[in-house]
């Protein structure tokens, strides 16, 4: 162990691995470029008087355009978080079991093959959560466990993996089903003036995310051992502050430092399962900004040609939150599987600072 860093699941684990499917991912239809958000911006906030900072921040996070629910000029407004929450809930109705199905498609599963529905979402609320709505309306098996996870931010697409992998170690022969449904938008503030706000609003994009764990069987990633990591007195770096308007984004100067001391722990994780991070053959990375995956690539000693799945999505649709890792995935089975065997790396952070961290090697059609 290097730094001083112990990683859970650190103990020896069995040897059932599950596999993690091809992911369905899909983003809404309107669409905010670069150049609009810091027009906007200009506009909105002529007489701010970090406004040249944010303007930079913003332009060097290299998100070209980003996804979002409602057209720009309704985004823009507030009609308060009772009608926000609203139109979450309407939203993902509406938009969710379609992704569900492609993922379901692409694994060879139907929903009364799945035990455990893991949703995560942290841009909205509900209870009972959207599980329950997805078992009535979608056919799954009233019998499926249900794991909503709302308060690990972006991490939360790296903990879905892993509490997948957790529960089909534990029942060999079941499947998970992970959803991420991300509408940051509508989490804007206007009234929200801080520099770190302000970044947020340029940075942030809405997607949705699915895909399936198979106990067995499968194309995708084997599933191999998981662990997290939580920096100590870093909790207040990325938070919420809960108001009479909602979630208020709180964003801490020092994020973009954490890769340093987050290395380590992946260093970490793949020595205990006899790998070296800085050699495995492909690296699904939650992408927060430019920062995380430049630093990551030298503290790792990784080639930044490596981050390009996370690079992209940061491109085309900003930071989607707990959705960013299974479209990095995607983009990975999209751009041609990997040699059968090949081993790789998941992690998404976020909030604690926390990481959720995943390794796994690739599998071919092993028993489908």
């Amino acid at each position: 162990m290097t730094g001083g860093h112990r990683p859970s699941g650190r103990r020896k684990q069995a040897r059932l691995m599950a596999t993690l499917c091809r992911p369905s991912v899909s983003v809404p239809e309107h669409v905010i470029t670069m150049e609009e958000t810091l027009e906007l911006a200009r506009s909105r906030h002529a007489d701010h008087p970090q406004l040249p900072l944010a303007l930079r921040l913003i332009e060097n996070t290299g998100v070209r355009t980003r996804h979002i629910v409602q057209p720009i000029e309704e985004t823009l407004k507030h009609p308060g978080f009772e009608q926000r929450n609203k139109l979450y809930e309407q939203e993902a109705k509406a938009r969710v079991p379609e992704v569900i199905q492609h993922a379901l498609d692409d694994a060879g599963l139907l929903p009364s093959d799945i035990d455990v529905i893991i949703y995560v979402s942290c841009t909205g609320f509900m209870m009972p959560s959207l599980t329950a709505w997805l078992i009535n309306e979608m056919g799954f098996d009233s019998t499926t466990r249900q794991l909503p996870i709302a308060q690990l931010g972006c991490a939360a697409g790296g903990a879905a993996i892993n509490r997948a992998h957790d529960f089909c170690t534990a029942y060999p022969d079941a499947n998970a089903l992970i959803v991420a449904c991300e509408f940051c938008s509508l989490c804007y503030q206007p009234t929200d003036l801080g520099v770190g706000s302000l970044l947020s609003n340029g940075l942030f994009g809405d997607g949705i995310a699915a895909a399936v764990v198979r106990g067995t069987g499968g194309t995708g990633v084997r599933l191999e051992r998981n662990g997290s990591y939580l920096i100590p007195e870093t909790e207040e770096w990325i938070a919420y502050d809960v108001r009479e308007t909602g979630f208020h984004f709180l964003l801490d100067k020092r994020v973009p430092t954490t890769m340093e001391p987050l290395a380590p722990a992946l260093r970490d994780l793949a020595g205990l399962h006899s790998w070296d991070a800085s050699d495995l053959d492909f690296y699904v990375i939650h992408a927060g900004g430019p920062r995380i995956l430049d630093d990551l690539s030298k503290f790792l000693n990784v080639e930044p040609h490596a981050f390009r799945f996370s690079r992209a999505t940061l491109t085309e649709y900003g930071n989607i939150a707990s959705a960013v890792v299974l479209d990095a995935l995607r983009r990975l089975f999209d751009e041609g599987a990997p040699e059968d065997r090949a081993r790789g790396l998941l992690a998404g952070f976020g909030p604690g600072i926390t990481a959720e961290m995943s390794l796994g090697s690739w599998q071919i059609g092993a028993g489908a």
